[in-house]
């Protein structure tokens, strides 16, 4: 990522400067049409921010908590419920000065007591969770401690260079245990109400320690079937902003009426092949599927072309740390996939299972073009469709699948990005396994170097094009319609809907 911040010691002045511009601005008398609808496609289930797992809760929630650091929509990492932090030398003690004036939507003030409890139960060192770690990129915290100051002093059992990034996670008040049913954070917006299959609605926090911010009253994030409900729901005028849209969709909409936004998602998308099932735990078949299936076409039917093709588990839009030299490593050979398929045992091909989440248009879409490419050489793929629940509990978790089709999301960082591939890691719903990528990842956050990291992330996506884990699709583009009564949104490189800086247009 060529935005990570590196430096010892860092400051807010920015930040202190836009924070002082917005406190002089004017408040407007409130309006009845002061709000928002957005429309999403999957059902929200996890609200506590050291459980989430679905990117889909992560988008909501990033409206309701805060961490000590916070990206912006350029990508950016930086301060904000810390002004700033200290690194050790040798990177294994971060030092956090905690912004003052800071209340959680309960009234409560912000001290460094509820940073200390929230980044021991986020690292499993509370009473009781004997070690385990809620948030497995905080598992390498030995101690959280305040200081005489005020400040919180974190001490990892290692030294770790690319740690700042996962301090993103969200800070809840001290003892706090109801994150679930009733969330409580420092964010922009207060969580009002859930109602399952229907919407999650949240109201303007007035306490918000940006003055000026959020300038709507209420965002309701409201739940539709798949795409095509959403495009309805747009045309008639009952939700306001639907984002990850094909470039077809957003085609249909009526100009007048919406703006459509697009960004680069930093997202991968993936035909997930199960190492652990037979055939796909032989190289020679994982090797012939990516041979089989040509990404430009796949791109061209599910986005219309926009996307980038992807060659391995990583995004160019991560800069430096993404490894050109593997640019079109797969390029479509059905002639070699075949001779791979043979060599293999398979010269007559086999049939396997596709397990896509219904929601999905676009994953949907993309498994119905791979069956259709992979039948030339002999894989007859069967798509079944399950909702989002299922395909979480069976596909992610439960690891109960053959392949699967998704987008991976991550923080705008590289080893977020690659940690999913360790043996023991969480996030290894492929079952992969490579006792070179474990050392290799183990090296990169005590490295200290920036240049030696790159170069070992270099390896590290070498190491997965060469086993051909799975085959990777595209970075898909993020389109958003958003109605022009609307501004101020943003889209960002991450799967993120941030309401803050929404308005009404004019005002």
């Amino acid at each position: 990522m060529h935005r990570f911040i590196t430096k010892t010691v860092i400051t807010v002045s920015a930040l202190a400067l836009m924070i002082s511009g917005l406190a002089g601005c004017t408040k407007k008398p409130a309006s009845a049409d002061n709000y928002a609808v957005v429309g999403i496609t999957q059902e929200p289930a996890v609200f506590d921010p050291h459980t989430v797992v679905a990117a889909g809760d992560e988008e909501i929630i990033f409206n309701v908590y805060e961490g000590l650091y916070k990206f912006d929509y350029e990508g950016n990492l930086n301060p904000c419920l810390a002004t700033g932090v200290e690194i050790s030398d040798d990177a294994s003690v971060y030092t956090f000065k905690i912004r003052k004036g800071v209340k959680f939507h309960d009234g409560s003030d912000l001290d460094a007591g509820d940073v200390v409890y929230s980044l021991k139960r986020a690292a499993g060192l509370l009473d009781g969770q004997d070690g385990v770690a809620l948030v497995s990129e905080l598992d390498s915290i030995s101690a959280v401690e305040a200081t005489s100051d005020g400040s919180v002093k974190v001490t990892l059992d290692s030294s770790s260079y690319e740690l700042l990034s996962c301090f993103t996670t969200g800070i809840i008040p001290e003892g706090y245990d109801n994150c679930q049913k009733a969330p409580v954070g420092t964010g922009p917006f207060k969580f009002d109400s859930y109602n399952p299959g229907q919407s999650v609605i949240l109201v303007k926090n007035d306490n918000y320690w940006q003055k000026g911010l959020p300038y709507l009253d209420k965002v309701t994030f409201k739940v539709c079937a798949d795409m095509d409900a959403g495009i309805t729901e747009l045309a008639n005028g009952s939700i306001d902003i639907f984002p990850y849209l094909t470039p077809d969709r957003a085609n249909q909409l009526d100009s007048s009426k919406y703006n459509i936004l697009s960004n680069g998602s930093n997202m991968v998308q993936i035909f997930a092949l199960n190492n652990d099932v037979a055939p796909l735990n032989d190289v020679r078949v994982r090797q012939a599927i990516n041979y089989a299936i040509n990404r430009k076409d796949i791109i061209s039917v599910t986005m219309d072309g926009a996307g980038v093709e992807l060659s391995t588990a990583m995004s160019p839009a991560m800069g430096s740390y993404y490894d050109t030299s593997l640019d079109g490593s797969f390029a479509q050979d059905v002639e070699k996939a075949k001779s791979l398929l043979a060599e293999a045992g398979y010269e007559n091909g086999f049939d396997i299972t596709c397990t896509v989440p219904s929601s999905y248009l676009i994953h949907v879409n993309t498994a119905v073009e791979l069956a259709s490419e992979l039948k030339a050489v002999g894989i007859n793929l069967e798509i079944k469709q399950v909702d989002w629940a299922t395909w979480l509990d069976v596909v992610y978790k439960g690891r109960q699948y053959e392949t699967t089709v998704i987008a991976l999301t991550s923080t705008y960082a590289p080893y977020d990005v690659l940690e999913r591939y360790q043996s023991t890691a969480d996030g290894n719903f492929i079952n992969y396994s490579n006792p070179d990528v474990d050392k290799l990842m183990s090296q990169i956050p005590m490295t200290a170097d920036q240049g030696e990291r790159t170069a070992l992330y270099h390896q590290v996506l070498g190491i997965l094009t060469e086993d051909a884990c799975s085959a990777y699709i595209q970075d898909p583009t993020t389109i958003t319609a958003v109605a022009t009564r609307l501004e101020g949104y943003h889209v960002y490189p991450m799967y993120v809907q941030d309401m803050s800086q929404v308005k009404l247009s004019g005002n």
